[in-house]
C-alpha cells in the first residue's frame, strides 16, 4: 500500500506540470491585454508600456513561464493583477465556500439517488422503476443555468423560504444552490446505481445466499450492494470534480462567494495569476479525489489489490 501511494503521488507531478503548462499557454492566447485592463482604455501608450513592465509582461513568454514555475516551486502563487493581493490569500478565503457547495450538492445527490436507484433495481420494469428512470431523464436534461433561476423564482421570490443569493444566512443559503447542482448528479447516480445493483442481483452468490436462508433484504444490502458500489465510487469521484467546475455557473447565479466567481472575475479582467492559481487548485482537487477513490476501492472490496 505504501509503495502504491508513493508511486501515485510521484505520478501526480508530471500530470500537474502538464496542467500548469497547458493553462499558462491557453491563458496567454486569450485576446486582450491585462495592461490595458488596468491602465484603462483611454490610457496613453507609454502608461500601458509601464504597466506591462511592472507586471513582467514585457518579458518573452518562455521567460515568464520559467519565472512562474520557479515561484510556484517556492509556494508563491503570485499577486493578483486586479487587486495586487496575494492570490493564495484570495483562494484561501473563497475555496471553503466552493467545497461547502460541492459537498452540499453531493449530499443532495446521495440522499435522492441511493433510495431511487435501489428501489428501481429491486423492482425492475415496474411503475416505480419507470418513475425513477423518468426522473433521471428529467434531471439530466435540466441545465443549471435554467434550473437555478427557476428555484429562485419558486422558493425565494414567490415564497421567501430561502435567500435569493449570497452566503450570509448559513445553511438556508446553501439549500437552493446545492439542490441546483445535486439533482443533476442524482439523476446520473440513480441510473448508475440501478444498473450496477440490478447486475449484482443476477449473480449466483445472491441466489445462493437466499437459498441458504438469508432474506432478500439481507442478501441485497450485505452482499450485492458492496460489490455494486465499485462503479458508483468511480462516478462519484469523477462527478465531484465536475461539481467544482459546474459550481462556476451556480456560483454566478446565486452570487455564491466561491472559487468559481473568483475564476470568472479573473478571466474577465485577464488576471493571469488568479486564473492560473484557481484552475491549479481545481485540478489538484480533482486529482486527489480520484486518488482517494482508488484507495477506497480496496476498502469496499478487499479482492481488489492496489499495485
Amino acid at each position: 500500500m505504501t509503495q502504491y501511494i508513493i508511486r501515485r503521488l510521484l505520478q501526480m507531478v508530471p500530470i500537474t506540470l502538464g496542467i500548469l503548462t497547458l493553462v499558462f499557454s491557453l491563458i496567454h492566447l486569450i485576446p486582450g491585454d491585462p495592461a490595458v485592463q488596468i491602465a484603462g482604455e483611454n490610457a496613453r501608450p507609454e502608461d500601458i508600456v509601464a504597466v506591462r513592465k511592472a507586471l513582467g509582461l514585457d518579458e518573452p513568454l518562455w521567460k515568464q513561464y520559467v519565472q512562474y514555475i520557479n515561484k510556484l516551486a517556492h509556494g508563491d502563487l503570485g499577486r493578483s493583477f486586479r487587486t495586487n493581493e496575494s492570490v493564495a490569500t484570495e483562494i484561501k478565503e473563497r475555496y471553503p465556500a466552493t467545497i461547502q457547495l460541492a459537498f452540499g450538492a453531493m449530499l443532495v445527490a446521495l440522499l435522492v439517488a441511493f433510495p431511487l436507484g435501489m428501489i428501481s433495481a429491486i423492482y425492475r420494469n415496474s411503475w416505480i422503476d419507470n418513475v425513477a428512470r423518468f426522473f433521471a431523464l428529467i434531471g439530466v436534461s435540466m441545465p443549471s443555468f435554467w434550473f437555478g433561476p427557476l428555484l429562485i423564482i419558486a422558493f425565494a421570490i414567490n415564497h421567501t423560504w430561502f435567500p435569493v443569493s449570497g452566503r450570509e444566512e448559513g445553511l438556508k443559503s446553501l439549500v437552493l444552490p446545492s439542490v441546483t447542482m445535486g439533482l443533476a448528479l442524482a439523476a446520473i447516480l440513480t441510473r448508475m446505481i440501478r444498473v450496477s445493483v440490478a447486475e449484482e442481483l443476477n449473480q449466483l452468490y445472491v441466489t445462493t445466499a437466499i437459498a441458504k436462508g438469508a432474506t432478500r433484504t439481507k442478501a441485497i444490502f450485505r452482499h450485492a450492494l458492496k460489490n455494486a458500489l465499485i462503479p458508483v465510487i468511480t462516478v462519484l469521484a469523477l462527478q465531484f470534480g465536475s461539481l467544482l467546475t459546474g459550481a462556476i455557473i451556480t456560483e454566478q447565479i446565486f452570487s455564491w462567494p466561491g472559487l468559481g466567481r473568483l475564476l470568472i472575475q479573473g478571466i474577465s479582467t485577464r488576471d493571469y495569476p488568479q486564473v492560473q492559481a484557481s484552475i491549479l487548485v481545481i485540478a489538484l482537487t480533482y486529482i486527489m479525489v480520484n486518488f482517494l477513490s482508488d484507495l477506497l476501492y480496496g476498502v469496499v472490496d478487499p479482492r481488489i489489490k492496489l499495485e
